[in-house]
């Protein structure tokens, strides 16, 4: 997530992202369940409510929890109330929500029903929960069947207080009487006089113009729509643009009325919170509800004799794009729903067949030459049937046919042969790891448990089922030590019996986005065209009263409607993370005694300094090479399986960080840490098993391996390609970093449009003159492969810490002693790593949004900054910003980012579709800050919406990787507590000294968007403003 303001409501599909997170790791490791079983069941009986009927009161094993079904009497309502010893407590309620056509009316309402409630009389009581609450979660999402409405927070106060805005929210909605709302986050027609062009607005519509501006998604759409066509998967929830403009009030309110009752949803507690209270706060809304049959059953998708074809055209830029084609086999896998042990074994095969990069399917479709990457995404189950769907992108036309014989292929000569024992083995640890560990990272575990669950509950089906998998593991070990051949019988029927099958091609146009933008403008110049002239009036009239009623402020009272923690509710001293520095045989080993159930998180980094600037953007390629191309006594299979068979995983991971000056000032970005590391976890009594991955890559990973490294350049420049079309807010941030330090100019090296120019100039390079290539590589691995610079960082429980130390200490007795000297050179970087001149650059591709960034450096090296300065930045962020580019402008998302450590600010705007307009509206910011009138409330909420963003809660390798950074850059204990108490003794006129700071900023801006956008706007701007176009496809 690249902002909780963007993370907000995510479209269509979002267990595509969290998919590993929310159907398989569902279970704590067993070692704790025993301990945590007893301190859920420390009372026998489960809390009664005069209201609910008990209707399950289980043991979850797994987890060690206790899970409670019950059912409101008078509302019918379903809640499924977990209790787990867990500070970080999870609500949500879902509802069934199937369309019936592309408008994208399930989307646009789970936008809209967050703009204001019954109760909280707020614009957008989101916002409000955004700017000043602790959450940990707060988000919304849409899937084509289903509408779920999530919320998270350590604090009990600030949980119930998130509980009741969305209770209120979802079940009376201002929106249902408020037309405004659906202009606003829907569509509307707008005009500001006569003679104008008459325009499409909405932020749900220019964010799906942005989601369709990916041929990814519309491949995945067309695969969706054309597997289900008898369903409500065959249409679009997310919304069409070509539809969403047919979308009615009373089709909106229709919507709501029909499926956002009791009766319709699942609702959902998690955590050490007390069951009472959960219980008489859901009574106080659900007892106005009498209960009803809702008709939102999802139907069922025969499968049939299909083997269908469909061919979509994508928007492509002139030149290679123009060329590459895609090309997706998919298949509908089930009727009736799998048992446990069936989905498990499904998953399993999934990884069997796509999981690494030596999964046998993955592996025969990259080596086959036919294409630039591997995509489909393999097995998709969180839907109320399966699908399966696999393929290639960067396809030339006349190798489409031969993609789908390799599939077909690949799966006969998979059954036939069998699948060998050695990829069963590390498929199946690789699985059972991930369900034992239950690591979610920052996502909320409650959330997961969830998720877990809604993928069976929403359908009627065991919501507990699938979230108990010892039964269907011990069942699955079982079969295949009886031989039985589980994984080839799934193949045969599942895939190559099954002939509900549909192939989409993705045929790329460069003529496309110029005719969509056509026929939108004559779309629009018919529907103008056919109004009178009081027609016109009437649009002008309403395009201004929902510009004032964006632009108004919400009044004192409809503000103090929101529930909201008071300073003193805070916490005044953070939390500090155990960091524990030695040296074991020269090198800095850092541990961290944390819970993790007998696993040991370690990481090895090797220090980058070393290298000169030139050879630095070879270091992602070479951390690949480490993984994927084999070591002297195996190839990149036997690795990928030794990995997955006696380990939790081997990663890598790039730290970058600027080391904090001794005075605490802003520094100059130029002294730097900068770290590969090697990311490894497994249980204690396989750290042997662990360090040996390390070492055997670190020392003798396969850079002469041709073949595989070609294949990967070509992959990650098919990635880069794809992302500057979906995140080219991303890119425009790193831009703007590489004009302010050596820093930023290092992470547009390694990161930004520098790099994906060094990503097509290797992949020449490696064609045509391979052996430079590889002794660039073997020169750096020599370079980093020094003892003396090595840092080991593990994370783990007392018993596991002490444990491993054989193990590390074996390790480091293998590193070579001879390596090259340790030097660094990174006195050399600022001269060889100048930044980029500040001007303004148009980055044109194929997108119907743009994406705006503006900024500068704000303080200079050597000037302090206060922590006021954080608080400053998120409200503008939640606030000035929400609401001139994205409420008012129509973009998906606006923000901004500030670093206190380099002093740099900039501003960015996500799926935009507008562009000098956005930049108006950053450099009306300071006059803002300057002249608003800050309320005593206000400030509050802003200090504590900062200071939950300080103690957000992290996973046990987690706070072990964060103590390392913190000890490698030179952070101290003191100044953190200072930063907090900066943060805590926040002014309003500390809002209007950083209006004036921003005033004088000397700031220049970098956009991605479409040419026609940036033509249009250098037409608009001053000379000094225009921009400097430049094609990158």
């Amino acid at each position: 997530m690249f902002s909780q303001v963007l993370a907000l409501r995510a479209a269509v599909h979002p267990l595509r992202a969290l998919r590993a997170r929310g159907r398989l790791p569902v279970a704590m490791a067993a070692s704790t369940s025993a301990a945590q079983a007893k301190a859920v069941c420390a009372t026998d009986a489960p809390a009664t409510h005069a209201s609910f009927d008990i209707v399950r009161n289980e043991m979850v094993d797994e987890f060690g929890v206790r899970a409670v079904m019950y059912k409101h009497k008078k509302s019918g309502a379903e809640v499924l109330s977990v209790e787990a010893p867990d500070e970080n407590k999870v609500f949500g309620i879902t509802f069934r929500t199937p369309p019936k056509d592309s408008t994208g009316v399930p989307h646009i309402l789970e936008h809209s029903v967050l703009c204001g409630s019954r109760k909280f009389t707020t614009k957008e009581p989101f916002v409000e929960l955004l700017k000043g609450s602790l959450q940990t979660f707060l988000n919304a999402f849409t899937y084509p069947d289903r509408t779920c409405y999530p919320v998270a927070s350590c604090n009990l106060k600030d949980f119930y207080n998130l509980i009741n805005v969305y209770l209120d929210a979802v079940l009376h909605p201002r929106a249902i009487g408020d037309e405004l709302v659906l202009q606003q986050e829907g569509w509307h027609l707008e005009l500001e006089s006569p003679e104008q062009p008459l325009t499409y607005k909405g932020v749900v519509y220019n964010e799906m113009k942005g989601v369709y501006s990916s041929p990814e998604s519309r491949l995945a759409r067309a695969a969706q729509q054309a597997l289900f066509k008898d369903n409500t998967y065959g249409v679009d929830s997310g919304g069409d643009p070509l539809n969403i403009p047919d979308l009615t009030f009373d089709d909106f309110k229709a919507f709501h009325g029909e499926f956002y009752h009791p009766s319709n949803s699942r609702i959902f507690f998690y955590g050490d919170d007390p069951v009472p209270a959960r219980l008489e706060l859901l009574d106080g809304y659900l007892s106005e509800f009498d209960a009803i049959s809702p008709d939102s059953k999802i139907g069922l998708q025969e499968r049939r004799k299909l083997q269908s074809r469909v061919v979509e055209k994508f928007p492509a830029a002139e030149g290679e794009q123009a060329e590459e084609h895609m090309v997706q086999v998919n298949w509908l896998l089930n009727e009736e729903p799998f048992t446990p042990k069936e989905q498990l074994a499904l998953s399993v095969l999934d990884h069997l067949l796509l999981g690494t990069s030596s999964s046998t399917l993955r592996k025969a479709l990259t080596e086959s030459g036919l294409g630039s990457a591997v995509i489909g995404g393999g097995l998709s189950d969180e839907l109320s049937q399966a699908t399966f769907s696999v393929g290639l992108k960067g396809v030339r036309a006349e190798d489409v046919s031969a993609v789908e014989r390799l599939v077909a292929e690949t799966l006969e000569k998979i059954e036939a042969e069998g699948v060998e024992e050695s990829a069963v083995e590390a498929s199946l640890n690789s699985m059972e790891f991930q369900l034992r560990e239950f690591n979610t990272g920052s996502f909320p575990r409650g959330l997961s448990f969830m998720l877990g669950a809604m993928s069976a509950w929403i359908y009627d089906r065991d919501p507990l089922a699938a979230l108990r998998f010892e039964e269907p593991l011990r069942e699955l070990k079982e079969d295949l030590a009886a031989g039985k051949p589980v994984f080839t019988d799934m193949i045969r029927k599942l895939l190559l019996e099954n002939e509900h099958r549909v192939t989409v091609e993705m045929v790329p146009d460069t003529e496309l986005e110029k005719e969509q933008v056509a026929e939108e403008e004559a779309r629009l110049a018919a529907i103008k065209g056919d109004m009178s002239a009081g027609d016109i009036d009437q649009i002008i009239d309403q395009t201004k009263k929902l510009q004032e009623v964006q632009a108004a402020h919400d009044s004192a009272e409809d503000l103090a409607t929101i529930p909201a923690l008071s300073i003193a509710d805070l916490p005044k001293d953070g939390t500090e993370l155990p960091n524990e520095v030695s040296t074991t045989q020269g090198v800095t080993v850092l541990r961290h005694e944390v819970p993790s159930n007998g696993i040991i998180y370690a990481d090895v980094g090797l220090d980058l300094t070393q290298l000169p600037a030139a050879d630095v953007p070879l270091v992602n390629l070479f951390a690949r090479c480490l993984l994927e191309t084999g070591t002297a006594t195996e190839d990149e299979v036997a690795l990928s399986r030794r990995i997955g068979s006696r380990t939790g995983g081997v990663t890598t991971s790039t730290l970058t960080g600027v080391r904090i000056p001794s005075d605490d000032t802003v520094a100059t970005g130029d002294d730097l840490v900068h770290r590969l590391f090697l990311r490894g976890k497994a249980v204690a009594g396989r750290a042997d098993d662990l360090f040996g991955v390390v070492h055997d890559v670190l020392t003798s990973c396969r850079l002469d391996n041709k073949k595989r490294i070609v294949e990967m350049l070509k992959e990650s420049k098919a990635r880069m390609e794809s992302s500057l079309v979906s995140a080219g807010h991303a890119y425009a941030a790193t831009r703007l970093s590489a004009s302010h330090s050596t820093a930023g100019r290092l992470l547009e090296q390694t990161g930004g449009v520098e790099y994906l120019a060094v990503v097509k100039d290797l992949l020449e390079t490696a064609e045509s003159d391979w052996p430079t290539v590889q002794a660039r590589l073997e020169a750096l691995r020599r370079q980093l492969l020094t003892k003396a610079s090595v840092v080991v960082n593990l994370s783990g429980d007392a018993a596991t810490l002490e444990a491993v130390d054989p193990a590390l200490d074996k390790f480091l007795s293998g590193l070579p002693e001879d390596g090259e000297d340790a030097a660094s050179l990174l006195p050399s970087w600022k001269s060889d790593l100048p930044v980029v001149p500040s001007g303004n650059e148009g980055f044109f591709i194929p997108t119907q949004v743009n994406y705006v960034g503006r900024g500068g450096r704000l303080y200079a090296p050597g000037e302090k900054v206060s922590g006021s300065t954080s608080v400053v930045s998120r409200w503008l962020r939640n606030g000035y910003l929400w609401d001139t580019v994205r409420v008012i402008g129509g973009a998906y998302g606006g923000f901004c980012r500030f670093s206190p450590l380099t002093g740099s600010f900039s501003y960015l705007s996500y799926r935009d579709p507008n562009l000098a307009k956005t930049i108006e509206t950053y450099d009306g910011a300071s006059q803002f800050l300057q002249n608003h009138d800050l309320s005593s409330e206000a400030l509050s909420q802003a200090i504590i919406g900062t200071v939950g963003d300080l103690d957000s809660p992290l996973s046990p390798d987690q706070k072990g990787w964060e103590a390392m950074r913190r000890h490698l850059v030179g952070e101290t204990a003191e100044q953190r507590q200072q930063w907090r108490q900066e943060v805590l003794s926040t002014t309003a006129k500390d809002f209007k000294d950083f209006g004036e700071r921003l005033d004088q900023m000397e700031a220049h801006s970098v956009v991605f968007g479409s040419k026609k956008a940036i033509e249009d706007a250098n037409a608009e701007l001053p000379e000094k403003e225009k921009f400097d176009l430049k094609g990158l496809l």
